[in-house]
């Protein structure tokens, strides 16, 4: 982005969402005859933490269950239509046309959704959310494994690639002001789909990728990248919600009400089954299942949890002057498209799951809380443990072809990493694991005595 005045939000909108669009289905979503009502679920299949409200929840059938009892009851036969995409923009397009009816995207992504849906007449409601990370660890900043770049400062005149308007440029915008880039004029920004920015990444022809779940895991995995920025430095909430459109949700509140039924219990089933959940996720995308497990899994990055937190409202109202300053959005009343009264109906249906879905502590892992997993082959459990060195010592005794996956907190932030991609640093006879070498930097200077060790080591010094 330049320093050149503002396009007017009324045509800077449609490039923002200017995106391929896969043809939607024939006739108005939510349309019907006398006995027949079809519903148009939009999805992002690989933006893994809105799975309770998309890929999960499409594979375990619970929508289409409640549907079919609410058929018994009125005598109508409903049918579910999923469309997926690769990001928000797109579901947003569909819906401001009455052709995507439910639909689940990221934080920035929900306020252009808000603003768009305002400014064409078809406005929308955030009625619940999937997954989040209350200090924004769900968006990553990841450079090449041989790259010589070793902090966000380092940025400064490179080539980085993200998707304008997500959350993930969020991050990035925010991340780059706290260390003193401009973050239209430092760097050069590529506005690129997440595969293509993959793609470049691995050519070599950008310096760094600013991206949100699963991308950075993935490509940590598949030993692509590292890491180069926690989103968890910000400490700003981040996460991904559940939009409707507002005509859908008056004509057709019960089967919305049905469709938050079924999210909290594809949540309730993530819970219970954190392993399958990854596994059946993998195998309806093509993800490494480790790399889902890394974002889902029982103590992985991203919390689990319909409501609408006040916390996440208030970081909402955050991104507004974001979005205000990129052009992609004017005034946002968050207040006014924040939708409470769905998520509380559907709490009194009798299949709604009565638990807490949340598995850490007031949703937000602190660094020292946060457990070290390791997830052996053939196995549908995985093991935790209190200290990322018992950790190493279990998974080296297990030896290496046995090991599936092997997670570590970051020792600052606990955001969940793999272990052989982690920057570790012995400090005595204790080792700690780090995201990005900058946080292994930042303790090491803070800790007498402290050092960085390869992983090798660590698990030598471990065992």
């Amino acid at each position: 982005m330049t320093g050149k005045p503002l396009v007017p939000l009324a045509r800077l909108l449609p490039l923002a969402l200017l995106v391929p669009l896969v043809t939607a289905c024939g006739g108005a979503a939510g349309a019907e005859d006398s006995r027949t009502v079809t519903v148009t679920v939009g999805y992002q299949s690989k933006t893994i933490n809105t799975v309770t409200a998309g890929t999960l929840l499409r594979s375990l059938g619970y929508f289409e269950e409640e549907l079919a009892a609410r058929g018994k009851k009125d005598g109508k036969t409903y049918k579910v239509k999923w469309q997926d995409y690769a990001t928000g923009a797109p579901i947003t397009a569909q819906m401001t046309t009455g052709k995507i009816d439910i639909g689940s995207m990221g934080d920035f992504p929900l306020l252009i959704n808000a603003a768009r849906g305002k400014q064409l007449r078809q406005p929308t409601r955030l009625v619940s959310i999937t997954g989040y990370n209350l200090r924004g660890g769900l968006n990553t900043v990841v450079t090449r494994p041989d790259s010589d770049l070793r902090s966000l400062a380092d940025l400064r005149g490179k080539k980085v690639s993200t998707s304008i308007g997500s959350a993930a440029d969020g991050t990035l915008i925010r991340a780059l002001e706290k260390a003193g880039i401009d973050p239209k004029q430092g760097v050069r920004k590529l506005n690129q789909q997440p595969s293509v920015g993959a793609s470049a990444l691995t050519a070599g022809s950008i310096d760094a990728l600013s991206q949100f779940v699963a991308w950075p895991g993935q490509l940590a995995f598949e030993g692509k990248a590292k890491a180069l920025y926690d989103g968890a430095d910000l400490n700003l909430p981040t996460f991904h919600g559940v939009t409707v459109r507002e005509e859908f949700a008056e004509e057709r509140a019960g089967v919305l009400d049905d469709f938050l039924a079924a999210q909290r219990r594809a949540t309730h089933h993530l819970r219970e089954r954190p392993v399958a959940a990854a596994e059946s996720v993998a195998e309806e995308t093509g993800l490494p299942a480790e790399a889902v497990y890394l974002y889902n899994g029982a103590h992985g990055i991203a919390t689990f949890d319909p409501a609408l937190r006040p916390e996440l409202i208030a970081a909402l109202k955050k991104d507004v002057p974001i979005l205000e300053a990129a052009g992609l959005v004017g005034d946002v009343d968050v207040d006014a498209f924040v939708d409470r009264a769905p998520l509380k109906r559907a709490a009194q249906a009798p299949s709604y799951p009565k638990v807490d879905a949340r598995p850490k502590a007031d949703g937000h892992p602190q660094a020292g809380a946060a457990k070290s997993e390791l997830w052996l082959k053939g196995r549908d459990t995985t093991r935790t443990f209190d200290t990322p060195k018992a950790l190493l010592k279990a998974a080296e005794a297990a030896k290496s072809s046995q090991v599936r996956a092997a997670y570590v907190p970051d020792a600052l932030t606990g955001t969940l990493w793999f272990a052989d991609r982690a920057v570790w640093v012995a400090d005595g006879s204790d080792l700690r694991a780090f995201v990005t070498a900058s946080h292994a930097k930042t303790y090491v200077g803070q800790h007498a005595g402290a050092r960085v060790v390869d992983y090798t080591d660590a698990v030598e010094l471990a065992s």
